[in-house]
């Protein structure tokens, strides 16, 4: 099986999308179109993500084992500590290597019903991330991933302790980490700089994800837990009212930071799709490129 970092060459971007499970039937079409839609452009990898508080989680095992089965994508599991215990994540492991799946992400997980809530480990689960990492790749020849976070995790002190605890899961054994959504380049380069002033040399991602509406504006602040900065604000605010306008600028904004991230060197960009292709397809192929044989458009 192929793992993450064999699909990120480094001679080249590539890009990757990561899904939602869905929660009905409509949403399982939606999902499906999205997956089918850019399974042709050939992403470098797919992943599908627990729900919060790890809800969802049966719905997102049953859908990454239907990507591996049914799609030509290479698939990428993720696997939370929450609310389950050692021999429970054992079990989801050794399924997901009974179908294919070599590559993980290993995070720890927000607590259920309140993701800023106090994390309770379950009385036979992990306590933290790297232990994950740890039982996973004790379990396998698995590709493993991991979370940064540019504006350092909500239960990080601060930016210094943040990245001491990313350094650990990463020697714990991750061969990979993907960076929580951020506003603006410098957060994910400053983040960059950290891991790499502190001695460690990784893979690293940036999240993206297409503003096109004032509630994805919203949900990134949410996710990011950082504020809309002054001079996005500025430009999209003005906007919320007008549908069309705020896509455009959106999507002008988005596509400018991506731009700059691929300009410092970033090997590859992971789209956060809110299971829909357009707006990733067209930042992906029409803007930036990424597809070879697609000749990127200027924006504007």
């Amino acid at each position: 099986m192929t793992t993450v970092v064999d699909r990120i060459p480094g001679d080249r971007p590539v890009f990757s999308v990561e899904f939602m499970p869905p929660r009905d039937d409509a949403d399982e079409l939606r999902l499906w179109n999205a997956i089918r839609s850019l399974e042709g452009l050939d992403p470098a990898f797919v992943s599908v993500t627990y729900g919060a508080g790890g809800s969802s989680r049966d719905r997102t095992i049953r859908t990454t084992g239907r990507v591996v089965t049914e799609t030509t994508l290479v698939s990428m599991a993720h696997l939370t500590a929450v609310d389950q215990s050692v021999a429970e994540l054992r079990n989801v492991i050794g399924w997901y290597a009974s179908i294919g799946i070599r590559n993980v992400l290993a995070v720890r997980g927000d607590p259920p019903g309140d993701p800023n809530g106090e994390w309770v480990r379950h009385p036979q689960g992990l306590e933290y991330a790297e232990e994950l990492v740890r039982l996973v790749r004790s379990l396998g020849d698995f590709c493993v991933g991991v979370s940064a976070f540019p504006y350092g995790h909500p239960r990080s002190g601060d930016l210094d302790t943040d990245t001491k605890y990313l350094v650990r899961k990463l020697n714990a054994g991750a061969d990979f980490a993907i960076a929580q959504l951020f506003f603006e380049a410098d957060d994910f380069l400053r983040l960059r700089d950290r891991v790499a002033a502190a001695g460690c040399e990784t893979l690293l991602l940036p999240g993206v994800m297409p503003l096109t509406t004032p509630k994805i504006l919203g949900k990134t602040v949410e996710l990011s837990g950082a504020p809309v900065p002054a001079a996005l604000a500025a430009r999209l605010d003005p906007l919320a009212d007008d549908a069309k306008s705020f896509r455009e600028e959106g999507m002008d904004v988005t596509t400018e930071l991506c731009e700059r991230l691929l300009a410092e060197g970033v090997p590859g960009l992971h789209f956060y799709t809110f299971n829909r292709s357009k707006a990733t397809k067209e930042i992906v192929v029409e803007r930036l490129g990424l597809v070879p044989g697609r000749t990127a458009q200027p924006v504007g």
